[in-house]
């Protein structure tokens, strides 16, 4: 069973259990010492190491083999599956989660991507078009 910290359209749950094919138990999280950053183009983020950085994001509980599969077909080729130290409520944890591969780092807008903005304009756009649904 994995946990997974996701800081991109993967916090919302509809989102999350259409990729993952199922549900699982979530919560708050922090990563601390990365950076969001909207991309060129795509109503997603990417995140990178930056010291003092911090992410805020949603932790996913319990997830099988299966959905860390489809998760990593969804993510795609610009990102890779790490393992990251991350901080809830409850206290200190490891997680997984996608970082942007250096190759792909001159994607990034280097502007701050909001999740209020993504709910408020982005989703809908999101669901409708987005490639990697087609590929899990």
């Amino acid at each position: 069973m994995y946990t997974l910290f996701t800081y991109g359209s993967l916090m919302c749950s509809d989102i999350m259990s259409k990729v993952a094919g199922c549900q699982s138990d979530s919560l708050t999280a922090t990563l601390k010492d990365f950076q969001r950053s909207a991309i060129h183009g795509e109503k997603y983020p990417g995140i990178f190491r930056q010291a003092n950085g911090s992410v805020e994001g949603v932790l996913y509980l319990h997830l099988p083999e299966e959905a860390m599969l489809r998760l990593d077909q969804f993510e795609g080729e610009q990102y890779s599956r790490e393992e990251v130290p991350v901080i809830t409520q409850q206290g200190s944890c490891r997680a997984m989660t996608y970082i942007i591969k250096p190759q792909y780092r001159h994607l990034l807008t280097g502007e701050p991507w909001s999740f209020e903005d993504f709910l408020a304009t982005g989703k809908a756009e999101f669901l409708n078009h987005y490639q990697g649904f087609q590929k899990i």
